[in-house]
């Protein structure tokens, strides 16, 4: 219904208040090692996706009409082949006022590693395990910016769940997640009002970022399912209160997030705190290398599969983890970048690299690859089911 307003509003606006851009793409993901279990692909996952987004503006520009769809075909896995309406939004500017109605992706965070305050939108984890893609939450929003810093305030219902991989897939859990399934705490399900506030503002040489939030649980619980052959996800009604802060002084990054939810088990906190230095024009180049250095914790016992046979578990695989990275810029006409990551669980492993890096060819292509290799096999720690899930990604994109 969304969709089908916003392209009949658009279809009666005058040309030069309309404009489109967007990118179509094609993907290899490549899996070197054979899977870990017996019902998984083995070898190279072919996809393309499709993101286009339309944009109507007017006359005086306090008014925005936008409309971003999505969609992915893969070869293989049919729970990655979907389609989402990232952001179908009406926003209206009106003096300090900001009003926007519909669909949209909103982001918090500071931190490299982990987005622990970022809490709005549903993560499609059948994009990548980054968890940095994220579905369109429908919503009313209302911001104010005054001397004193931004207010917000986010209605949300139409709760979306979180995408997983098919039983074929890769980068799965050891039994294939079963959306269809999925059981909610309030009778209300997706329907089921929810609520967050957020204040920022910056202090000098600080940028801080406060909210809290009542509602359905983006990271859901999982159960067992009847027959054992599925977990059933569960999605809890929780309170979360959070705050992100970055100071900024000279090539040097101080970042912070934290959090404490209610409602999810027992009340817990988590915590990623960490420091970024950036030398600028190394050896007299262009190019400028950063270094980032990141703790995480979270006080929630960590996942054990082996525990879902008698009880509901509550997931969190980054409990203990020491982050290192490097960035470097290149600063060139072709935007090339290159981060390189590694994380390792301070107690019992195990650890992984990720590689990302990108390049423009020409005017409106880009490349990307992406190359994610898990180092060890430690049984004791739940990440051991991705041991045999080390992958590379390539990425051919147009843009228009």
């Amino acid at each position: 219904m969304l969709a089908v307003f916003f392209l009949l509003k658009l279809s009666v606006v005058s040309a030069q208040s309309f404009d489109m851009s967007g990118q179509v793409a094609l993907e290899v993901r490549g899996f070197p090692d054979k899977p870990l279990f017996s019902d998984q692909f083995e070898g190279a996952q072919f996809s393309s996706f499709l993101e286009p987004e339309f944009r109507w503006r007017s006359k005086d520009r306090n008014s925005l009409l936008k409309f971003t769809p999505f969609v992915r075909v893969d070869n293989i896995d049919n729970k990655r082949t979907h389609f989402d309406i990232r952001e179908a939004n009406w926003r209206k500017i009106a003096g300090d006022w900001e009003f926007l109605l519909g669909a949209t992706r909103v982001f918090w965070g500071v931190t490299e590693s982990r987005h622990l305050v970022n809490i709005i939108n549903q993560i499609d984890y059948v994009e990548d395990i980054d968890e940095e893609d994220f579905l369109g939450q429908p919503m009313l929003k209302v911001g104010r910016q005054s001397d004193f810093g931004r207010f917000d305030v986010f209605l949300m219902t139409g709760f979306r769940e979180r995408t997983f991989p098919g039983r074929d897939g890769r980068l799965r859990t050891p039994l294939p997640v079963k959306t269809g399934a999925a059981v909610y705490e309030n009778s209300a399900k997706r329907w089921h009002p929810d609520v967050a506030l957020r204040y920022s503002h910056f202090l000098g040489d600080f940028d801080v970022g406060l909210h809290i939030f009542h509602g359905t649980n983006r990271e859901p619980s999982f159960f067992l399912s009847s027959n054992g052959q599925s977990l059933i996800p569960h999605y809890a009604v929780i309170t979360q209160v959070g705050i992100d802060l970055q100071y900024t002084r000279d090539a040097w990054l101080w970042k912070f997030e934290g959090i404490v939810r209610e409602g999810q088990g027992d009340t817990f906190a988590a915590v990623v705190a960490g420091l970024e230095y950036t030398f600028f024009q190394v050896s007299e180049s262009a190019i400028d290398l950063g270094l980032i250095v990141e703790g995480l914790y979270d006080g929630r016992d960590k996942l054990n599969f082996d525990d879902i046979r008698s009880e509901q578990i509550f997931p969190t695989l980054l409990d203990k983890e020491i982050f290192l990275g490097t960035r470097l810029a290149f600063n060139d006409t072709q935007d090339s970048s290159i981060l390189v990551g590694y994380m390792t669980d301070v107690v019992d492993g195990p650890t992984s690299l990720r590689v990302e890096a990108e390049r423009r060819i020409g005017d409106s292509f880009k490349a990307e690859l992406v190359a994610q290799v898990f180092l060890e096999d430690t049984p004791k720690n739940p990440a051991s089911f991705f041991k045999q899930d080390s992958f590379l990604n390539l990425t051919l994109s147009k843009f228009f």
